[in-house]
């Protein structure tokens, strides 16, 4: 009859409990000496040894941790005994393998073999392993390195989370218990809202995925969803840094190449890639106006920027060298630096110690990527141009997004208009007295 026993290798305050199993006495021949088959395996599970009772072959009953290991065991000695029986009853080879593999199935380590897993992590790695066969934004086929990345970095952050709360979250595990208990682990992890607002919004699409497949999902999914966020740090070049980038000289190539998408970033407001994607086939001409022509990766949205007297100067010998993304938001660093944008600034700047953006107070020119040049764009146009135009070259949708984007609230926004108010009152009134001038030149 098979058995099943705890046990405990060392005297530590963290020893790993093993798992054996006895299946009895092998078969021999009569003048062999009789062997007995066993298997033993680590559970995964550990605890203090003062804590475990050698009479019993299980933890003392000292504390509510101990006494829900010790639930958990005895469940896994039914499930092992029951699996065992199915085993030996459709001719399963029992192995230390198999006795792993089971072991893992209970504490929802592994998937079932030919069983959909319910598992969030699984399905995470689904999506991962099936993008190249995905619909993306773009209404292709296909998700992009960014997206791809952006589920992998899902993942890490999950597998974090199920390491701190101990607890191997499945799909239908995601509901507003768990959002609450993310958002206070993301928030103590140093990450911020907007980073947070992104993972919980890939969690959800993660689930509903999985729910398509036929898989059980909390049913409050629905209701999951991230935090608002507010851009409480934006950050951005004044007209007054660009010139003293402009007016700094460089020596080195890579720095006067990038100096150049900077100053050209500034101007037509597009995100990174878009910019850095650009070369003169992208130089049109309509109406006998030149033009910039593009289509945004992020939205498929097709933008015309039209030269201005500055562009035509910057680009009278062509466009600069291409460069990565990556390269250029080191570079970009390294321009901001030597033409001393330096102010003490608040914000995020990505500490390689932790793998993540660090909120803090720094010299501006340690904050600057090459996103913030289209924030450059916006910010120092706003109230300049009008609104909607801004918008036609940043991509923005709304004007709510692209006021939250720069910053710029209700009152921002009445101020703007109170102001255009004061310049009509102006106006209205140079006209009057314009007309009085003119009916008295008239009687004289």
């Amino acid at each position: 009859m098979a058995t099943i026993k705890y046990r405990l290798h060392s005297k530590t305050e963290n020893a790993p409990i093993y798992l054996r199993l006895s299946l009895g006495r092998a078969k021999t021949k009569k003048d062999e000496k009789p062997k007995y088959i066993s298997y033993q395996r680590k559970t995964g599970l550990s605890l203090n040894s003062k804590d475990w009772s050698n009479a019993t072959g299980l933890p003392k009953q000292n504390n509510p941790i101990n006494k829900n290991l010790t639930s958990n065991l005895r469940n896994l000695t039914i499930t092992i005994l029951q699996n065992l029986n199915d085993a030996n009853s459709n001719g399963t080879e029992v192995n230390g393998e198999w006795l792993s593999y089971r072991i893992n199935l209970y504490f929802n380590r592994v998937q079932e073999i030919g069983k959909e897993s319910n598992l969030l992590l699984d399905s995470i790695q689904r999506i991962i392993n099936t993008a190249s066969t995905r619909k993306n934004g773009k209404g292709g086929v296909g998700l992009s390195v960014s997206r791809i990345n952006a589920y992998k970095g899902l993942k890490l952050i999950i597998k974090r989370y199920q390491t701190k709360s101990k607890t191997i979250l499945k799909i239908k595990d995601i509901d507003l218990k768990f959002v609450s208990s993310f958002l206070e682990f993301m928030q103590n992890q140093n990450y911020n809202n907007g980073n947070t607002q992104k993972k919980l919004s890939d969690i959800k699409t993660v689930c509903l995925d999985a729910q398509l497949r036929g898989l059980e999902t909390s049913t409050q999914l629905k209701n999951v969803t991230g935090i608002k966020t507010k851009n409480d740090y934006i950050i951005y070049l004044t007209e007054m840094e660009l010139k003293q980038i402009e007016q700094t000289e460089f020596k080195r190539d890579a720095l006067i190449n990038t100096k150049k998408w900077l100053l050209l970033g500034a101007m037509i407001g597009q995100r990174g890639n878009d910019l850095l994607s650009l070369t003169k086939n992208n130089i049109t001409y309509r109406s006998n106006l030149k033009l910039i022509e593009l289509t945004q990766q992020k939205g498929n949205k097709n933008v015309v920027i039209p030269f201005s007297p500055q562009m035509e100067t910057l680009l009278q010998y062509g466009f600069p060298y291409k460069i990565s993304i990556q390269k250029f938001n080191k570079h970009l660093k390294d321009v901001c630096k030597i033409a001393e944008i330096d102010t003490i600034t608040e914000g995020y700047k990505y500490v390689t110690e932790v793998k993540r953006r660090v909120l803090g107070k720094y010299p501006k020119h340690e904050l600057i990527t090459s996103h913030d040049l289209r924030r450059t764009f916006a910010s120092n146009n706003y109230g300049q141009m009008p609104t909607p135009l801004i918008m036609s070259i940043t991509g923005h949708s709304t004007e709510k997004t692209f006021l939250n984007y720069i910053g710029k609230t209700g009152i921002d926004h009445a101020q703007q208009i109170a102001e255009y108010y004061l310049k009509e009152t102006e106006k209205a009134k140079k006209q009057t007295n314009l007309r009085v001038v003119k009916n008295l030149a008239i009687n004289q």
